[in-house]
């Protein structure tokens, strides 16, 4: 193996400050939709769509390959090998598609690249409405347990909960957050302790760690063990948060929690829950509650409540994160951000996906009724971000990291088996339920490109009757009278002159004392340093040009980074400056491109994007637009 992945020294060891702090703030976040998997995973994979006969022999290789799932997908795919392609700190799929992209620059696979990494990204949001729904819904199932009475509750505190959950995000999770570890670190302990009180009374449940009791289940009975792969691939669903969250806590600190924390206890939790069913087969309708004594079960149904929420919470938090990314990288139009914490970049709040995620799980809940169902919807979004993870891993080993191919084969290959047949399984449950994260996908798929594509295409057609800026400053900067004051023409390119700027020279026939043409670049890195962000080209006559470039984790500021640019001709009053941006209203035709309904839902798009005034913190009363019809 050559070429270390990690892009320098100390990236992907991720936030500043002590280790056990950043441990159990992972705890707390990362590991909460992984560490309520035990709920319903071996219940599902017992009493689901395709039930299992509860005897030593299925139990045995049920548990053998959810603990040889946690140890080959979380731990040596994830933890050992997909964490350290950190793109300066950073993780998930938008950030290993902008490192594959900037690794490789322009080749024949670019497009293909960028496909699985907005594929992994659609496929993201299908599991964050589904995680909420389903690991709520199972906890507050819990109530059965305690007393069947209860049954006719369960669907409305359910439902009190989500509401409740996306309510507050507009306030902000930072005081919450602080929580979330010590509940969490109180939960793990829990289900380790509930394992362990189980399983000393058949301590040989130890042995579902040999590999032989899994291939045994796929010897004695091949076609329900396939299937059985559907529900047992529960058991680690939220593994792409190690990744996605590595930016907020670090390779080391998520890989400490992992290792000697959350894996031992979801193991030992999922041991005691196989030792209940050799001693009550009649436990597989709820194993994970029936661990408990009867008089902990009220207390443990509020505790997995509260893991659930959190669990929630992270993936919620997960999709704002995702969403900005996206909007930076040129993959959806302008959204309203909120910022709820003024020291916390990450504490961001996206009002048009909490709303939305909310209908869409309120919709689930109630259509599917109960955690059984919903695990039919379960799993396909999350073992399809799996396969695409693999695909792009393959990529890193052989062309960035270039390690042996030999050893490049053999691991892509593994991970792609493993993956593909766990893809496979839960795809035959498409019928019941899978459909429902395929078509958020789908959707959340063709908004994504068809934004990214509508952008490149009008920008071709702008670029059609572009002017250089040198040439339209000899023609026309002695011949228009000069007024006071500065003048800043937003450009989404870095060559020509803006379209507002021409409007402005054709109607007022009048130019600033001084012209900046600035252009916004986002690079493929999540953070710049503050130096060196911006090249300015001086053209003389009061003219230039500022290219100004920021992460793709970061928001812009435009009057607050323009006081940090030298070389324009001195400082820039914010009172005698304005703002000049240019607004298209697209006009769908037949003209080459996309197809005509892709065009009226980019002309939909443009129209309720957020403005670029509002976007770039501008001064409301320093800004003045001006509009140009265009065909796409």
């Amino acid at each position: 193996m050559t070429n270390e992945p990690s892009e320098a020294p100390g990236h992907g060891d991720g936030s500043h400050g002590p280790l056990p702090v950043l441990a159990l703030g992972a705890l707390g976040v990362v590991f909460g939709d992984i560490g309520t998997s035990p709920l319903y995973a071996l219940k599902e994979s017992f009493v689901g769509h395709h039930p299992l006969t509860v005897d030593a022999a299925h139990i045995f290789g049920v548990l053998s390959l959810i603990f040889w799932t946690m140890t080959l997908l979380v731990t040596l795919k994830y933890v050992f090998i997909v964490m350290r392609a950190d793109n300066k700190g950073e993780g998930g799929s938008m950030a290993l598609l902008a490192l594959i992209s900037r690794k490789l620059g322009e080749t024949k696979w670019t497009p293909a690249i960028a496909m699985l990494g907005v594929l992994a990204t659609a496929l993201f949001y299908g599991d964050a409405i589904i995680t909420p729904a389903m690991s709520v819904l199972s906890a507050v199932e819990g109530l059965t347990v305690v007393n069947s009475s209860f049954e006719s509750y369960v669907l409305p505190i359910a439902t009190i909960i989500l509401v409740g959950l996306f309510v507050i995000q507009k306030h902000g999770t930072a005081k919450v957050g602080a929580f979330f570890g010590p509940i969490m670190v109180l939960y793990f302990l829990v289900l380790a302790v509930l394992g362990i009180l189980n399983l000393v009374r058949h301590p040989s449940i130890i042995g579902i760690v040999n590999p032989y009791w899994a291939v045994h289940f796929f010897l004695i009975d091949p076609k329900l063990a396939f299937l059985a792969l559907g529900s047992v691939v529960l058991a680690v669903t939220g593994a792409e948060a190690l990744y996605a969250d590595m930016g907020h806590f670090g390779r080391k600190a998520i890989s400490v929690s992992w290792l000697y924390a959350a894996f031992p206890c979801l193991l030992l939790n999922y041991m005691g829950q196989g030792a209940l069913l050799l001693d009550n087969p009649a436990a597989a309708a709820n194993p994970f509650f029936l661990l408990a004594p009867e008089w902990a079960r009220l207390p443990l149904v509020i505790l997995a409540t509260m893991a659930t929420v959190i669990a929630s919470q992270a993936v919620i938090s997960g999709a704002f994160s995702v969403t900005q990314q996206a909007v930076q990288l040129g993959f959806l139009p302008r959204l309203r951000i909120l910022h709820t914490s003024a020291s916390a970049a990450g504490q961001i709040y996206v009002p048009l996906v909490n709303w939305a995620l909310l209908i869409l799980v309120l919709l689930l809940v109630i259509g599917f009724k109960s955690s059984s169902n919903l695990a039919a919807a379960y799993g396909i979004a999350v073992t399809g971000t799996m396969v695409i993870t693999a695909c792009m891993m393959g990529v890193l080993t052989f062309s960035v990291w270039r390690w042996n191919p030999w050893l490049a084969g053999a691991t892509t290959g593994l991970f792609l088996l493993i993956d593909g047949a766990y893809f496979a399984s839960n795809a035959t449950k498409i019928p019941d339920g899978g459909w429902f994260p395929l078509l958020v996908a789908a959707v959340t798929f063709i908004a994504l490109t068809t934004w990214a594509k509508g952008r490149k295409i009008m920008r071709h057609y702008l670029n059609e009757g572009a002017m250089e800026v040198p040439l339209f400053i000899q023609s026309i900067s002695h011949s228009l009278k000069r007024v006071p004051g500065t003048a800043i023409f937003l450009s989404s390119r870095i060559e020509g002159v803006p379209p507002a700027m021409l409007h402005n020279v054709k109607h007022n026939k009048v130019l600033h004392e001084r012209i900046i043409i600035l252009t916004i670049e986002t690079e493929s890195i999540p953070h710049l340093p503050a130096n060196g962000r911006a090249d300015v080209t001086d053209w003389g006559e009061g003219f230039y040009r500022v290219v100004w470039r920021h992460g793709f984790m970061e928001d812009v500021d435009i009057p607050a980074a323009m006081k940090t640019v030298d070389g324009c001709g001195g400082p820039i009053s914010v009172m005698d400056t304005s703002y000049f941006l240019s607004r298209q209203t697209l006009i769908p035709s037949d003209r080459p491109g996309m197809a005509i309904w892709r065009e009226k839902l980019f002309a939909w798009m443009i129209r309720n994007a957020e403005t670029p005034m509002e976007f770039f913190n501008l001064p409301t009363n320093r800004v003045v637009e001006l509009g140009s019809q265009v065909e796409i």
